[in-house]
């Protein structure tokens, strides 16, 4: 009995293993019976979840503006001849004494911005100051020299032309639309870095009495300009000039983020008067104005803050109309100016020879004069 079941077990187990065999075989040689019959989902033990078809996250990307912009903007490199008195030896401080000199080559690196199809570039007035030579280097990397148009320290602009065709041209937008959140890029040669493009915000607007020139109303903005960006492009985000980067503040005590560009409707009224004329003809009447505090206004027992006229020059026009140093101004044609550098862009927007009329107070006193518009002596 027990033979007989040991057999039978045995004989089972070859038939599995030969079945296994036979099996493997088969799929060997036909692997294509394993796959799924067309149209007859997979067997799983849990069914899969319906996948949400996901939109791609949009992309945001200034590249258009930037291809649009950056080829009108230029490196600008400039070389001038500096002569300095060497230092004595030690054995020449106990003897005769003939000072020495010797002369260098100082060299200078900012950025421009080409304005027209006849070769003039913008740029800051103190990129190319005391400069003996100026050297351009447009996007496509073709050089040219570059003689200087005319100069307006007052606003720290520059115009400059070189001989060269075809050329790109910026284009120019309206900085009075900026508002403070709107995108940036400033575009230029930083630290020898050309077409170097960086982004931010517009920080502020109207920035004034910065000590930077004598008439300011500066974009500010939080667009990383550094040292060789000076004169370079400010852009909007479709890639429209608005503006002309100028300075930094303060980078060497590590405040970062606060940079200046000069807004582009000054910059296209200077442009055109330069070209035009070769200087920048403004208004004159021969004021100093100052800011008064409220608190220098309650010194002085006045009733309010303001702009007071601190100086006068002799013989000037404010001084032949009646004005003296201590009058407050109230009105230049009718508008209050809300400070000394508003004072001096009003006067400075009338042509010489017209007049202007000021309103002032003095001793308690309000009194109104016209007086004759000069033309506003150049800064050196």
């Amino acid at each position: 009995m027990l033979n007989r079941l040991g057999r039978g077990l045995i004989f089972i187990a070859g038939s599995v293993v030969g079945g296994l065999a036979l099996a493997f075989l088969i799929v060997a040689m036909r692997p294509d019976l394993l796959r799924e019959a067309p149209g007859k989902a997979p067997a799983t033990a849990f069914p899969a979840a319906p996948v949400a078809s996901v939109p791609a996250p949009a992309r945001v990307t200034y590249a258009a503006a930037v291809q649009r912009a950056a080829p009108a903007v230029v490196n600008v490199y400039t070389a001038r001849l500096v002569t300095e008195r060497v230092a004595p030896s030690l054995g020449e401080l106990f003897g005769d004494y003939m000072p020495r000199y010797r002369q260098r080559i100082e060299r200078s690196l900012g950025s421009g911005v080409i304005v027209d199809p006849a070769g003039h570039i913008v740029t800051n007035h103190h990129v190319i100051a005391n400069a003996d030579s100026v050297r351009v280097q447009l996007a496509d990397g073709r050089v040219a020299d570059a003689h200087v148009v005319g100069r307006d320290p007052d606003t720290d602009l520059a115009v400059l032309k070189i001989d060269l065709s075809p050329l790109p041209v910026a284009d120019f937008g309206r900085s009075d639309l900026l508002k403070v959140g709107d995108v940036v890029l400033a575009i230029g040669n930083p630290v020898g870095l050309s077409q170097t493009v960086t982004h931010g915000i517009v920080s502020a607007t109207s920035r004034q009495q910065l000590g930077i020139a004598p008439l300011e109303d500066f974009i500010q903005t939080d667009a990383p300009i550094n040292f060789g960006n000076s004169g370079g492009a400010l852009i909007d985000s479709s890639g429209m000039l608005i503006g002309i980067n100028t300075a930094i503040v303060a980078k060497n005590i590590g405040v970062e983020g606060i940079g200046f560009a000069i807004p582009v409707n000054m910059v296209r009224g200077v442009m055109d008067e330069i070209i035009a004329h070769g200087r920048v003809i403004r208004g004159w009447i021969g004021i100093i104005p100052e800011d008064l505090s409220q608190e220098q206004a309650e010194q002085q027992r006045l009733a309010q803050s303001g702009v007071v006229i601190g100086n006068l020059y002799v013989g000037s026009p404010a001084q032949r109309a009646g004005l003296l140093p201590g009058d407050m101004l109230l009105a230049i044609d009718g508008i209050t100016p809300h400070s000394a550098q508003d004072a001096l862009g009003r006067i400075a927007g009338h042509k010489p020879g017209t007049t202007t009329r000021v309103r002032a107070l003095r001793g308690g006193r309000t009194f109104e004069v016209q007086a004759q518009v000069g033309e506003r002596p150049r800064s050196p």
